[in-house]
């Protein structure tokens, strides 16, 4: 292969998959790559360079050149590329007398997966978890047990109204058994949490099972069901406790008729009504589950858009599918008090934002999904003095990729900190955060988080939204390809939505990848490597997609983005 280079980013790109290339096998090597890409973006820092660049690629086969059209001032720096190390080694060794290296409080996404790496990174680790059972609530109360019952609603609305019209037809009415459809749900969340119980003892990791404390900064204390207590001696601690739902005024929970997430993943019937307080992820996954199922579904929001930080033109695509599915939206509505009545329905008293305006309204059962706040009650910050922000949120070092405290030696990820709530995120600040204490390189970029929401059709999405671009005063271009016209999706009879790029004018550099449609969330990953390599659409549009696929409606959307569509 013959490459002109005229960039010192296309040198730093090439470093880069060299340098993720070797990790498994020569970390040598992998850390010479990395010292490189750090001095060349460092002099491109000092002297930044407009020229574009050309790359001529020869082979025995082929003698073709493709020309990229963007500027080097454009480009992501390089050195924010995460290598993981892949060291090997026999884990962490050693009972709770001797001083670990690290100890891990919280046994959820970023907590376990932390100690897993920790222990192959040679460490002596130990993690103190307080529930029973490791996963946090991911596992055993929020995104598995939800996608149990997400998968399983699709299947009996599918059986129910989507299968005679392909000549598929059942005998009598299709019923649901809740109570089977929960033991399944169950099912699935045992055999992965007793799957993270055989890799922590395959990684030799030490399991602690009570509530984590801190006594200072090397000790932690853990308060077990019955009451004892042990102290751990360490160097070093990481808070992973996540979040717990936050509280409305005036609707008190008792996880029966007035559920947070963990109730309406208990219910033991279908209420024929269900008011969802708060048209965030949770509210919308967990009310399109119930409504799938039978429920009369109805939203109630306080702001004037559901989804949060969507994109405006993916979400008004999936607003106009829930209201299809049935799924009623009050907008702009506050909700000032939930009662009891003597037949045990809830009424609702509910107030129009803009005019103050009061009314009533009466559910069965009240899902509150108005966002989750930092579980941190108890865990010893005030006595140590680790300071927090207003919203309860540890401060972290995130500047110098250390995610350390005010206080040496304490670090924090997760849901206790700064940025979305999301078990992928969490996990990605474990491994940096282990991969620094064992004087490695850690980084999470945070441009290329993916967001889904698991509802059908689903929403994933990564970067800026167009709005959030528009904002910034960059010139942009948009390329959108709606899933109508891909031959895939139309076969399976499941074609609503689209797939939209957003990227930079002058370098085509991806600033955002937006997605509303079947299996969303699966082929929103090639967008996300896009990114954390500071692909272009191009890079995309030019690469050969499987036919017929879901995927090639992402790259017919990175064709539009830079010129038009074959298909569209």
């Amino acid at each position: 292969m013959v490459v002109s280079l005229e960039s010192n980013k296309r040198l730093i790109l090439i470093m880069s998959v060299f340098a993720s290339r070797t990790l498994s096998t020569t970390p040598t090597l992998r850390h010479v790559a990395m010292m490189l890409m750090r001095t060349m973006n460092h002099h491109h820092h000092h002297h930044p360079s407009t020229t574009t660049f050309t790359t001529t690629t020869t082979c025995a086969s082929s003698n073709t050149k493709n020309t990229a059209f963007a500027k080097a001032k454009c480009l992501s720096s390089f050195s924010n590329n995460r290598f993981y190390s892949a060291v090997g080694n026999d884990g962490g060794k050693g009972g709770q007398q001797e001083q670990q290296d690290v100890v891990i409080i919280g046994g959820g996404p970023g907590g376990y997966v932390g100690a897993i790496k920790a222990a192959q990174l040679g460490m002596k680790v130990t993690c103190v978890e307080k529930r029973a059972t490791l996963g946090g609530t991911c596992l055993n109360v929020g995104c598995i047990p939800s996608k149990a019952l997400l998968n399983a609603s699709h299947k009996y609305e599918e059986a129910k109204h989507g299968m005679e019209k392909h000549g598929i037809s059942v005998g009598g009415d299709v019923t649901i058994d809740v109570s089977k459809m929960m033991a399944q749900k169950m099912k699935s969340v045992g055999g992965l949490t007793k799957g993270i119980e055989g890799l922590f003892k395959k990684n030799k990791v030490n399991h602690v099972v009570g509530f984590g404390s801190l006594v200072d900064k090397n000790t932690v204390e853990v308060t077990k069901e019955d009451g004892t207590k042990e102290t751990i001696s360490t160097k070093n601690i990481v808070l992973a406790t996540g979040s717990e739902p936050a509280k409305l005024n005036g609707v008190d929970v008792d996880e029966k008729t007035v559920v947070t997430s963990t109730g309406a993943l208990e219910l033991e019937k279908v209420p024929e009504t269900m008011v969802v307080i708060g048209g965030g992820v949770i509210g919308l996954e967990l009310g399109s589950v119930w409504s799938r199922l039978g429920a009369k579904v109805t939203v109630v929001e306080f702001a004037k858009v559901i989804g949060g930080n969507m994109d405006n033109q993916i979400r008004t695509t999936f607003q106009r599918a829930l209201k299809k599915q049935k799924i009623d939206f009050k907008m702009e509505t506050a909700v000032k008090k939930a009662e009891k009545m003597p037949d045990g329905k809830i009424e609702l008293t509910i107030e129009k934002v803009s005019t103050k305006e009061e009314s009533k309204m009466i559910a069965d059962v009240v899902l509150v999904s108005t966002g989750r706040k930092p579980y941190t009650e108890n865990l010893g910050l005030e006595k140590l003095g680790i300071k927090t922000d207003k919203m309860g949120r540890v401060e972290v070092n995130v500047k110098d990729h250390t995610w350390e405290t005010n206080v040496p030696g304490i670090y924090a990820i997760g849901d206790i900190i700064a940025g979305p709530m999301l078990a992928h995120k969490a996990e990605e600040e474990a491994i940096a955060v282990v991969e620094h204490l064992s004087g490695k390189e850690g980084h999470v970029n945070y441009d290329a988080i993916p967001s889904i929401i698991y509802t059908h059709p689903e929403v994933a999405w990564v970067g800026k939204t167009e709005e959030e671009v528009k904002e910034a005063g960059l010139e942009y271009n948009v390329g959108t390809f709606p899933f109508a016209a891909n031959s895939r999706a139309r076969t399976n009879d499941d074609s609503e939505g689209m797939v939209k790029f957003i990227s930079c004018k002058n370098t085509d550099k991806i600033f955002g990848a937006h997605i509303v449609g079947p299996q969303a969330g699966e082929l929103l990953g090639e967008c996300v490597l896009a990114m954390e390599y500071g692909g272009s659409t191009e890079d995309i549009a030019r690469t050969c997609h499987g036919h017929p696929t879901l995927s090639e409606a992402v790259k017919e959307a990175a064709l539009a983005t830079g010129g038009k569509a074959i298909h569209f």
